[in-house]
């Protein structure tokens, strides 16, 4: 594999191994996790109700034993309308692509045990889509106003950062369209930030640092404040186990989501420029908790509870596209891809391929622009 295709697959087979990891734990405090599982989260887990069928009736999800989620499922989607598209993306084409796929397109569902359309099995901020674009008809750019505000759209940019990659602004700015179909306020602007911090994460030689600053530097409003509050106490953190209580009161002044997971606060998931969401901070306060060890990181991600799969798919995604996929540990690759029954890793190298393509493009967009400018310079000599 050249660079760019294990930082791929590293960012996108470490999102899938935290997925499937932290699917088990998703909803749950740290100590009804430790209740269940004898301690903390160390790998593959069963389900946490073992009736999953009947426990949640609104959810029957099979979550737990290496399946990935709706973030897995729909990051491949993404991929997919990259490689259909081959070359940067924006609202409409996820009006013109990517909602076709979730009404139309039969794929394994590993929560279901069966095939079935996506539309099934993503959740209702999901369906979201496919109710404005498809039914609605609305301006693609325009479609996430309305929809509660959460991390459904930025659990599954990681991919626009890897054909940004070394560019955080421009995925930055790419994140922020796409997720307009989907997003607004703090949910939108995470996807941007995310998207741009995977970005510098694949750069050759970033480090935890590089990313963190990134984010920083990029983010606005409640979601910069909120980053910036959960890096500083995990900065003092040197082992997640004793820290979760830490990153918690770090991230809550910011969260509008309250103390129980399961039953939101009444002005929960609405728009404000104060607050956001708490799966990205929550990431990247793992990854320098972590010091960058992909491990570790997803650990910790997975045992802090409450939208454990989509903060471990952050923080697995950027300690995987810092490394590579050799930091992903095999046993967790090999587990996820026989419980989800896909090749985990099969998407790097598309979007590798794909990115080459775009910079390809890139660089053709530069030179004709770069002529253009050249042509008005020459004006200004001779006038």
């Amino acid at each position: 594999m050249d660079a760019l295709v294990t930082k791929a697959t590293g960012a996108l087979a470490g999102a899938a191994v935290g997925d499937a990891l932290g699917g088990a734990a998703e909803g749950n405090t740290p100590d009804a996790i430790q209740e269940r599982y004898d301690g903390f989260i160390t790998g593959i887990v069963p389900p946490f109700l073992e009736d999953w069928r009947n426990a949640r009736p609104i959810a029957p999800y099979h979550k737990g034993d290496g399946h990935v989620t709706d973030d897995t499922l729909m990051t491949t989607a993404l991929v997919d309308v990259y490689d259909t598209v081959r070359d940067h993306l924006d609202a409409y084409a996820i009006a013109d692509h990517l909602v076709p796929l979730l009404i139309g397109d039969k794929r394994w569902i590993p929560e279901f045990e069966s095939e079935g359309l996506l539309l099934h099995r993503i959740f209702l901020a999901e369906k979201w889509l496919v109710a404005r674009l498809h039914y609605g008809h609305i301006d693609p750019r325009e479609a996430g106003v309305g929809n509660i505000v959460n991390c459904g759209a930025t659990m599954y940019v990681a991919p626009i950062g890897i054909v940004n990659a070394g560019a955080p602004e421009a995925a930055y700015a790419e994140a922020i369209d796409v997720a307009g179909a989907h997003q607004s306020s703090y949910g939108r602007e995470a996807a941007g930030v995310y998207a741009a911090a995977v970005a510098e994460a694949m750069r050759p030689g970033a480090s935890v640092a590089d990313v963190v600053d990134t984010a920083l530097r990029l983010a606005k409003d409640g979601t910069r404040d909120a980053i910036d509050a959960v890096v500083e106490a995990a900065s003092g953190i040197s082992d997640w186990r004793g820290g979760l209580g830490v990153l918690r009161a770090a991230v809550t002044p910011f969260d509008t989501v309250g103390p129980n997971y399961r039953q939101p606060a009444r002005d929960a998931r609405i728009p404000s420029r104060t607050k956001s969401i708490e799966e990205l901070p929550i990431a990247l306060g793992m990854l320098v908790a972590a010091q960058g060890d992909y491990r570790e990181a997803v650990l910790g991600s997975i045992n802090y509870g409450r939208d454990s799969d989509s903060i471990a798919v952050m923080a697995g995604s950027l300690a995987g596209a810092l490394d590579g996929i050799d930091a992903v540990p095999a046993e967790w690759v090999d587990g996820v891809s026989e419980g989800s029954r896909m090749d985990i890793t099969a998407t790097g190298s598309v979007i590798a391929s794909v990115a080459r393509d775009v910079w390809a493009a890139d660089a053709d967009r530069a030179s004709r622009t770069a002529a253009s400018r050249s042509a008005f310079a020459a004006d200004l000599e001779v006038a």
